[in-house]
This record gives structure tokens, sequence and C-alpha cells, in this order.
């Protein structure tokens, strides 16, 4: 049976005598078999053997790891022929020191062990983790006698060891083993990556296999895996080997290893990302039906259809007879087929009353200037929400009718899908080439808006001498225009200061509306106050109002209310951008094929 070198204890057999050397005797108290050198560790040792007691005729050096750690891998370096089972065997010959004191095991130091043991064995050291590493070193007995005639040297060689060399820790970043040695270490991690490359499951199966060999030969385990019936050490050991597992299960059942996360995770950002274009496309695609919508381009129908809808919601509401039902919508069809307005919603005589009334009531305003007689319209249910340009562009057009110079114009007041069919011919003559575009060259049947590029393109198609001045951004304190204001009193006094010293307080000028446009709606200006302390007072039609409330500045008990309605000062005008047309006269045959061609890129006057 085996005796252990250091305590006498007698073993039954090689497994035990391992065991035992693992849990009775420490790792750092090793002794060199050739000197007095103890109370090391087994690494210090072997660079001590190394160094001190080289010699060419022993360069021939086996050294021999056996890890029974998580992996439990023997790993062997060997230039000998030394059989693997025997140097394992001869490791209890070489035993560290015990309570301090270093106990020195030669050839012939002990008689007990079989006769191989008199030969010079290698040194063995117990390792905290349960790794047994052995050193053999082939030597023969006159190569021992020699090393004993050098004893002269032993204290100069040993003080290169006052401070020996201590390597440090290398842990492997794959499982919980760590190595002293750096170059065991890279075999094991090599062992880990074949592993990998051998299958997914591989990984478990050789950390059971290397385990259980490791329990046959450690003994006393008291944690059993669940799920292999594996003996562990400890619960930590145990957690660790049982999560490896549960990772592997889990990569199976999914169908995808750890290293296809990278993948999916591009996958989900790419399917992330078109999901965001796609909700953006519709977004856009939403906001341009708006926006259609907004501006009459749905193709939802124009002022006929519009007013046949309001007619029959009327009806159906019980605000209207269906007698009144068919005489109006019968109204509207023969005023679509003439071309001319049915004048439902006109209000004439206006201009009139309001130079009455500032002859008679206007103590508070210094000047009071007016535009030429102007019939007001009114936005009808076939234009509510979107006519205001056409009802503008009716209300010039009703001053100018009354003008000699304007006498080539048709006589009569056009309807609004009049005003669109006469739109769309300036468009086909080459006025405006870009707003045509916009609309697609189209605006009958529809409830598109129009604006001062539109009117100023009409009235040059009708050889009337027009301009477009536009008061692009405001130019007083709180974003009022108070330019907006001086250019339209520039506009009505040039022609009335003209021979006149004093001009009287109350003039009415034969000067047709100034058309007023901005974001979203339209007006016509038909006169401007100026009061006493200097401030600028516009004077609005608006074609919001109705008829009936329009009525109420030809009545005297009215009047008053209606012209403060009318009034707006600087502070009222609080829009980022304005712009004005104005009737300047009569195109000659070539001012006018001039101007359709200028108008190919359509510029405005700018203010400031």
């Amino acid at each position: 049976m085996p005796v252990c070198d250091i305590c006498c204890e007698e073993l039954l057999s090689e497994a035990e005598m391992k065991t035992h050397l693992l849990l009775s005797h420490m790792e750092n108290l090793m002794a060199c078999p050739f000197c007095s050198l103890s109370g090391v560790s087994y690494d210090e040792l072997s660079f001590h053997i190394n160094t001190a007691h080289t010699d060419k005729d022993y360069q021939d050096t086996n050294v021999t790891m056996v890890n029974s750690g998580q992996k439990n891998d023997c790993i062997t370096k060997s230039t000998s022929n030394v059989n693997a089972t025997n140097t394992c065997k001869a490791s209890h010959q070489l035993l560290p020191q015990v309570n301090g004191t270093a106990t020195q095991i030669t050839g012939t130091s002990h008689s007990q062990g079989p006769s191989a043991s008199r030969k010079s064995s290698p040194p063995a050291a117990a390792t905290a983790n349960g790794a047994i590493k052995l050193v053999r070193t082939t030597q023969t007995p006159s190569n021992y006698t020699r090393r004993k005639s050098e004893d002269g040297h032993q204290k100069s060689k040993q003080k290169r060891l006052s401070s020996p060399f201590k390597e440090g820790c290398f842990p492997c970043p794959m499982c919980n083993l760590v190595y002293s040695d750096c170059f065991a270490l890279q075999e094991h991690v090599e062992i880990h990556l074949q592993d990998q490359d051998a299958g997914t499951g591989s990984d478990v199966e050789t950390l059971t296999k290397i385990s259980a060999e490791s329990n046959d030969r450690a003994g006393g385990m008291r944690y059993e895996c669940p799920m292999c019936s594996l003996r562990c050490s400890c619960s930590s050991s145990l957690q660790e080997h049982v999560e490896l597992h549960l990772e592997y299960s889990s990569a199976s059942a999914t169908g995808h290893s750890p290293g296809e996360d990278l993948t999916l995770a591009r996958k989900l950002q790419e399917e992330e990302e078109q999901n965001w274009r796609e909700v953006q496309t519709r977004r856009e695609a939403e906001d341009f039906k708006k926006l259609q919508k907004q501006f009459g381009l749905d193709n939802s129908g124009g002022y006929r259809k519009q007013m046949e809808r309001n007619l029959d919601r009327a009806v159906s509401r019980g605000q209207m007879l269906p007698a009144d039902f068919h005489r109006k919508r019968a109204e509207m069809l023969e005023s679509l087929a003439s071309g001319v307005d049915d004048g439902r919603s006109k209000t004439s005589g206006l201009m009139e009353a309001l130079y009455r009334y500032y002859q008679r009531d206007a103590s508070d305003c210094a000047h009071v200037w007016l535009c030429a007689e102007t019939d007001h319209y009114s936005s009808s249910e076939g234009d509510k929400g979107w006519g205001c340009g056409y009802r503008n562009f009716q209300m010039l057009l009703s001053s100018l009718h009354r003008m000699e110079q304007y006498k080539h114009l048709p006589v009569s007041v056009p309807s609004i899908p009049r005003v669109q069919a006469l739109m769309e011919e300036a468009w086909a003559q080459g006025a405006d080439p870009q707003g045509a575009s916009h609309f697609n060259n189209r605006l009958q049947g529809t409830r598109a808006w129009i604006g001062a590029t539109e009117i100023y393109a009409v009235l040059t198609s009708l050889s009337v001498k027009a301009r477009i001045v536009d008061f692009h951004k405001p130019t007083g304190p709180r974003e009022t225009h108070p330019r907006l204001f001086e250019w339209v009193k520039q506009y009505f006094t040039h022609s009335t200061s003209r021979g006149a010293r004093l001009p009287p307080k109350v003039v009415q000028t034969t000067l047709p509306p100034v058309y007023l446009q901005h974001q979203g709606h339209s007006r016509s200006i038909i006169g401007m106050e100026e009061k006493a302390n200097g401030k600028l007072c516009l004077l609005f039609f608006d074609p919001g109002v109705t008829p009936a409330e329009m009525k109420k500045v030809l009545s005297q008990d009215t009047v008053t209310s209606m012209v403060q309605r009318m009034r707006k000062y600087t502070s009222g005008l609080k829009h980022k951008q304005y712009q004005v047309v104005i009737v300047e006269g009569v195109l000659t045959a070539e001012e006018k094929q001039s101007r359709i061609l200028n108008s190919r890129t359509l510029r405005a006057e700018k203010i400031p």
C-alpha cells in the first residue's frame, strides 16, 4: 500500500494518496530535493531547480501538470519518453513541509516505498483548486553525487531566491479556473475553443465528463446537478454548471446561437426604420390630402356641387321648403349657364352712404379718403370658406365697370365659375405659368383658393394694367405694418393733392379699391381715415360679412356700428406678409404681350 512520506499514513490506492496530498498538505510548503531550500511555492521551487541546479547533463526536464478543476485537463509538456502514469505515481515521493518543518525526500531517504522510490523523484505540489503539479527530473546516481559536490555554492544560489519570482494569477475568460502559468492557461482556452467548434452542447458534455473524473479521484462531493447527475464540491460551482445547462437549452429552443444576437438586433432595427418610414409616408400623404382639401384641390366639387349640398342640407334640417329649394336651384343653374352673377349676395350704394356719414359725423377725423363707387359681394352657400378671392375680384370689377376707360371689360360681373374660366384663359395665353402649374391648369369644378398673382394674371389677360406690391415683413413694433398704411395713404392722396391747395376733409376719389391678400383670407380696401392725432385707419369690405349686415350701412341708425367693424388700425394687421394689387390703367396690345412674357418669372415690388 502507498505510504505518505510526510505523515507516514498508509493509504489504499494511488487515488487516495493524491486526495490525501491535496487535502492534508499545503501547496506553499515545498522543499528542494537537492538543497535545504524550503517554504516556497511550486513555481518558485521549479524556478530554483532550473537556475540553481542547472547542468548540461540534466537539461532534459519533464514538466507535467494535472489540473483537477472544473475542466480537469491533464496537460503534459515532455521531451523524454517517461510514461505519464509513472510520473503521477512518483508524485508522492516529494511533498511539502508539514507544520513549518521542511521535509526533503530523495531516493535514499526512505525505504518504505517501492524500489523505484530510491531514485530521484519529481517534486509534487497540491494546489488550492485540486490541481497536482509534478516536476520530473531524470538523473543517475553518479549525477546525484556530482550534485552533492556543489554544496559549496548553495548559499550564494539561495541568495538569488531571497526575493523569489512570483507570477500573477491568470483566470480563464470562459470558466472559473485560475492558472499561475500563462502557457497552461493558453492551452486550456484552446480546449474551450475546440469544444465550441465540435457543437453547441460539447461544452456541457466535456465539463460533465471531466468533472465526473475529478469526482472519482477527489471524492466527497456533496452537490449533485439535477440535470446530468454531476456532483460539485460547492454550491457556487453547481450554480455555474446549471446556468451553463440553461444557457445552451435556451439557445437550442430559440433556434439560434448567442452569436446571432447581433444579426437579430440589426434585423429588428431595420424593421423599425422601415415601419417609421411607412408611418412618415402615410402622414405626409394625409397632410397633403388635408392641404388639397383646404385649398379646394381634392376633387370634391366646385361651386355648383357645394351649393346643391348646402341646399339639400337646409331642406333636411327644415330650414328651407322644398319649393324654395327648387327655385334657388333653378336660379343657380341659370346663373351658371349665363356666366353672370345672380346678384343675390351683392349690396350696392354703400360708398355714397359712407360719404354722407363722414360728411355728417367725422369729428375725430382730420381727413377721410374713399374709393370710387363699389358694390359689396358676400360669400354664398356655393363658395363659403374658399371664395373670398373671387368675391374681392367681383368688387374690383364692379368699380371698374363704372369708369369710362374700362368700358372694354364685360358689362356684367361674372359668376365665380365664369371667373375661374377667365383665369384658365389667362393661363392659356401664357400668363403666370408657375401659378398655372400649381393648379394643374384647372380651376373650374374645384374649390381652389386664389391670391394676388391670379388676380394679376386675369387682369393682364383683360388688358388691365395692374401692379403687385409685397409687404413681405413687418416694419413696425409688435409685428405691425405701418409702411403699408403709409403706402395706402399715398395711393389715395396722389391724385387728389394735385391742383388743390387745401383738400377737403372727406374726399371720394375716382380710384378703384385695393385688393389686399394675406395668409388665409383677402379683403378690399375701400378707404382710409386719418385721425386728428395723426393715426391712420383702413376701411375694408370683407366678403365674410353677409348682405343683411352690409345693408346696415345704408341706415343712419346702424351705420356707425358698421363703420366700427370696417375700421382696422395698425394693431389689427399683424400677419407676417401682406400683398396688394392695384389697377393703374389700360394696357395696349404690345404692353399686354410684354407683361405676359414677363410673368413667366413674376416678381412683385417689395416694401421694404
